[in-house]
């Protein structure tokens, strides 16, 4: 039941509570509709796919209907960073605006919030700390715990979000002692989950979701609350999120972790029940043994083979299945002891449950009824060891799996995923609750059926709202007429030497996106090289070289750096006004042949007498072109050059389904049109007015 019985336009109108309370308030008919498609997808508990490009007010659009609903409301959002931002930005400006009484609770998931028990163990065993940073930085984490009030590792500036002791100060599945921790009563993660229960909308990420949803497979259900209605934002990255989580990985890494934690928890608590540095030395023995048999994996693509590909196919398993084994028994060892002491317990629930992934990642067809090998003839511990397995097993849905191995230079990784995650997303939904998916990018050329079919959301509305920029005037679209095939040994450096004369007209930041990681690093080299002989005196920041948000602020600071990346930085970036004036994109973003997901829907696509270009890769280039170029226009007063050296956008009739679906930029193929272009308004910069809904 709806707050106030409004018509949602009411509340975006000029003389609504929107315009009096947010200066500079725009009225935008984009924003009404998309808010009123959301109003009438909650009211009628149905489905809406929504395409709403930059600058239509999305999130405004739909945080107004989920507080007016009256129900239960999730907003899951792509990143940790946007959920911060929707719910310390966004949401307060909101709920004071319309002068509502809304409770929203911000949820993520465990290994953001410190753990009491943890640290206080981490703090007893000066020997795990590293280095003498982290010396310091536990230091900080003590104080921070102490004083904070969501203990989430967001709000402690003192030590940064991807420092290795987090892992160390938080808590895991595995190895949460729950309702035995004798810290349960201050768990920063359950007054978060109690929050979440007791509010009426919850900011959530999507990486939580799938976790949950991944958890109500296996009957847990305690770790989302019930929702009426579900938001994700940047709806885009659903399929591959869900393809991730839905999948499941045994690393070397983690099995390595779990015998320091079981050998130094056995010897301290079960001293006198058996021989634990030797069970604990058979499986690291068995994983080293892995990664050796393992080592013809280096020199295939990717550092990648499927499962049907693993050379020495017969040695490689006989070792997985000496290595189960032991795991096996040395969780049994465990089991019998857990009793003991909370640690015994957590090791031995940790081993149980790896031991469970690698006999499913092992097994030919996933059966639910399947039973460990060794269950009916092992000892009594171990056969209880094996049972719990064959019971973690069980919680597998049975579905179609690409498996695959992936080697490091001293770590494997065993990898699975399913073919499709469309049956097991769309059950997911209730009859009675409303889903609503929003993105810049959803849509191939209007057509949204390359996304519903990946998600299961057949019979979906499906509606489009083009961004409300003067791109005609602002943004012009460059594809050189001179350049060679992007296949050519010559393409990266004469795409190099083709940017170098916007890149002098360029009056403020460039990004160049590249479609692999070795691009970014020749691209990033020709580029300094460049720089040097035209005596052009500008940053060349590369990826890899620091995090990617302390590029970003180097980006931001300098204001007229190159910053050179692939994958995330083609999305999830805002630079408006002077800080990006040029978006240089070197080839079509094709996902790469090596991918063993792609690969294997590729293969069932064409054996079902499907096209696999059109219906897989074409519509994921498109999307992902859209993105990167979605980089360039932030604001009503931005303007731009976008570069994108692949010829094939133009030349092969399949270009145009690409650039069709692209904001209308103005086009050119001609270098001095492209050069005349951005000379033209860096003559005439423009000051950004303060519009404050126009956020995507």
């Amino acid at each position: 039941m709806r707050v106030l019985d409004f018509d949602i336009s009411d509340w975006f109108g000029q003389e609504g509570p929107l315009a009096a309370a947010v200066p500079g308030y725009t009225l935008r008919d984009a924003q009404i509709q998309l808010a009123q498609a959301v109003d009438e997808t909650i009211a009628s508990h149905s489905v809406l796919v929504a395409e709403a490009g930059t600058g239509t007010g999305k999130t405004w659009a739909y945080l107004i209907p989920a507080f007016l609903s009256g129900g239960k409301v999730l907003i899951s959002t792509g990143t940790r960073t946007l959920q911060d931002q929707l719910f310390t930005k966004d949401v307060p400006r909101v709920r004071d605006a319309l002068a509502l009484p809304i409770q929203v609770a911000l949820l993520k998931g465990r290994s953001n919030y410190v753990c009491h028990y943890h640290l206080e163990r981490l703090e007893q065993d000066e020997r795990a700390l590293k280095s003498r940073d982290e010396v310091s930085q536990l230091r900080q984490i003590r104080v921070f715990a102490t004083r904070s009030r969501s203990g989430d590792k967001t709000d402690c500036g003192q030590v940064p979000e991807d420092a290795d002791i987090w892992n160390r100060v938080t808590s895991t599945r595995e190895n949460c002692l729950g309702q035995d921790c004798p810290d349960v009563k201050e768990c920063f993660l359950l007054k978060a989950r109690r929050q979440a229960q007791d509010a009426d909308v919850v900011v959530i990420n999507h990486a939580l979701f799938f976790a949950d949803l991944v958890l109500r497979e296996e009957g847990i259900t305690d770790l989302l609350p019930a929702a009426d209605a579900v938001v994700f934002d940047e709806a885009h990255q659903l399929p591959e999120t869900a393809t991730r989580f839905m999948g499941d990985v045994v690393y070397s890494g983690n099995i390595t972790d779990f015998l320091k934690t079981a050998e130094v928890a056995a010897l301290t608590y079960a001293r006198d029940s058996a021989k634990w540095a030797d069970a604990c030395q058979r499986v690291s023995y068995y994983v080293k043994d892995l990664r050796l048999v393992a080592a013809p994996i280096e020199k295939m693509p990717g550092r990648k083979a499927t499962f049907e590909q693993i050379p020495e196919a017969d040695r490689f398993f006989d070792i997985l299945n000496k290595l189960y084994d032991e795991l096996v028994t040395l969780t049994g060892m465990l089991t019998a002891v857990q009793e003991r002491h909370p640690d015994l317990a957590a090791a031995a629930k940790s081993g149980t449950q790896l031991c469970a992934r690698l006999y499913r990642w092992s097994q030919p067809v996933i059966l639910p009824e399947g039973v460990p090998r060794d269950a009916s003839n092992a000892s009594s511990d171990t056969g209880t060891a094996a049972l719990a397995v064959e019971h973690e097993a069980k919680n597998v849905v049975a579905e179609q799996l690409v498996r695959w191995v992936e080697v490091g230079l001293h770590h494997f990784r065993l990898q699975m995923a399913p073919l499709s995650v469309a049956d097991a997303f769309s059950r997911q939904r209730r009859k009675d609750q409303a889903w609503i998916f929003t993105s810049a990018t959803l849509s191939v050329y209007k057509d949204f059926s390359h996304y519903t079919r990946q998600l299961g959301l057949y019979g979906a509305r499906t509606e489009k709202w083009e961004s409300p920029f003067d791109y005609q005037d602002h943004a012009m679209l460059y594809v050189p007429d001179h350049l060679p095939e992007p296949q050519s040994p010559d393409f990266q450096k004469q795409f190099v030497e083709t940017l170098i004369p916007l890149i002098q007209a360029s009056p403020g930041g460039v990004l160049v996106l590249c479609t692999t990681l070795r691009a970014v690093d020749n691209i990033s080299a020709m580029l300094l090289e460049a720089f040097d002989t035209h005596f052009i005196e500008r940053a060349v920041l590369r990826q890899g070289e620091s995090s990617r948000g302390i590029l970003l602020a180097q980006f931001r600071q300098l204001k007229n750096a190159v910053l050179v990346g692939s994958a995330s930085f083609w999305e999830g970036i805002d630079l408006p006004g002077e800080m990006l004036t040029l978006v240089a994109i070197d080839k079509l973003p094709f996902a790469p042949p090596d991918d063993p997901v792609l690969e294997a829907r590729i293969k069932a696509c064409r054996e079902s007498g499907g096209n696999p270009f059109f219906e897989f890769q074409l519509p994921s280039a498109a999307i992902a072109l859209k993105q990167g170029a979605g980089r360039l226009i932030r604001t009503e007063q931005d303007w731009g050059l976008l570069v994108v050296g692949d010829r094939r956008l133009v030349e092969k009739p399949y270009g145009k389904l690409l650039w069709r679906g692209l904001p209308p930029f103005r086009r050119t193929r001609k270098l001095e049109e492209a050069a005349a272009f951005l000379k033209t308004h860096a003559s005439d910069i423009a000051v950004p007015a303060q519009i404050d809904n126009v956020s995507e």
